[in-house]
């Protein structure tokens, strides 16, 4: 019983000793450098998502357009 304490111990202590320990305060260019990343990463977001309204739109114009045709035909036959 006493073998097994000592091993869970021995395995609780070398698993906190691996694992790094991180700052809590970080630099002021690493703070930029993170701050620049996530508005590229938000200008992408926003591009991509105007891009996809676009795409829509223009699907949505078309098949009004379609539609109209179809119904003009109709009226004259």
């Amino acid at each position: 019983m006493e073998r097994i304490a000592v091993l869970l111990l021995l395995a609780i202590l070398s698993a906190s000793l691996t694992t790094p320990a991180y700052s809590q305060r970080i630099s002021v260019e690493e703070n930029a450098r993170q701050s620049r990343k996530a508005d590229k990463k938000q200008a992408k977001m926003l591009k991509k998502a105007n891009k996809r309204q676009r795409k829509a739109a223009k699907k949505y114009q078309k098949a009004q357009k379609k539609a109209i045709k179809k119904a003009q035909r109709q009226h004259a036959s």
